[in-house]
């Protein structure tokens, strides 16, 4: 069981990478293109959200810490990032 386990955490993640850093990407390219810092802001957040998961990810994958250590770690980085994604929403 606990193989299904590791393999439902490595295909959320890899999606979670996936994604974020489609999202991250078209933020900071549209930032580029306006120069609006909500955008800039934005790309930043889901950047410190997507890095978090892969952080979280890898050290209990490959470096072999406790679970709850990757979700600590995870959990940290989300919140920041939904901070700095709250921040955009409100820069003028």
């Amino acid at each position: 069981m606990n193989t299904y386990i590791n393999l439902f955490v490595i295909v959320a993640k890899t999606a979670i990478l996936a994604l974020g850093g489609s999202i991250t990407y078209y933020a900071l390219r549209a930032y580029g293109r306006t120069g609006d810092p909500s955008l800039r802001a934005l790309g930043i957040g889901f950047g410190i959200v997507t890095v978090g998961a892969l952080i979280g990810g890898v050290s209990h994958q490959i470096i072999g810490s406790s679970l709850a250590v990757g979700i600590a770690i995870n959990s940290l980085l989300t919140a920041v990032g939904f901070g700095v994604i709250v921040y955009s929403l409100t820069v003028e």
